[in-house]
């Protein structure tokens, strides 16, 4: 066998680039990486929609114990507690304390709506695959303050820049 004839064998056999042993090498190695990296996605997938299912399922819960609060706030009201106060006002004083019971019981039925909003945009959120991203810079909302408050809408940065806003605007008066 010529010389020549051994060093093409031998480059083939070493799978050199530009024989059909390296081509079939490189082939092998590419398929292992799209298949760790498909695995790797599929795992990450697979916790993502855990993380989902258990976002969905706490949500749910809070909108749950708020609709509950709900019923009972208005149950008492048809019940008549309140008319029982009206009832037994003696003077304008007991009168005024009615229509502040009353207010405050407007404004937890006021604040439970609120929180029922945004427990339901949250909730659609989470079906966009846009949940936890700040309304405002676009930027993850901590996963810590998801935790506390999970229909949080923005970043503590912007939240406590709006806040500042408002302090601003209350002390000005806009």
């Amino acid at each position: 066998m010529s010389p020549k004839k051994k060093t093409i064998k031998k480059s083939v056999a070493k799978g050199k680039p530009g024989t059909t042993a390296h081509t079939k090498k490189t082939t092998k190695k590419v398929a292992k990486k799209t298949a760790r990296k498909a695995h790797k996605r599929s795992a990450v997938t697979s916790g993502k929609k855990e993380k989902h299912a258990e976002l969905r399922k706490l949500l749910l819960g809070y909108r749950k114990k708020i609709l509950r609060n709900v019923k009972e706030e208005i149950s008492k009201f048809i019940s008549g507690e309140a008319k029982q106060l009206v009832d037994t006002a003696v003077d304008d004083g007991d009168l005024s304390f009615v229509d502040l019971a009353e207010d405050i019981n407007l404004k937890k039925l006021s604040s439970y709506k609120d929180r029922l909003n945004k427990i339901d945009e949250s909730l659609r959120k989470l079906d966009e695959g846009t949940y936890g991203l700040c309304d405002d810079c676009g930027a993850e909302i901590s996963e810590a303050r998801l935790k506390v408050m999970p229909f949080a809408i923005h970043c503590v940065e912007c939240k406590e820049q709006r806040e500042r806003f408002e302090d601003l605007e209350k002390e000005y008066e806009f």
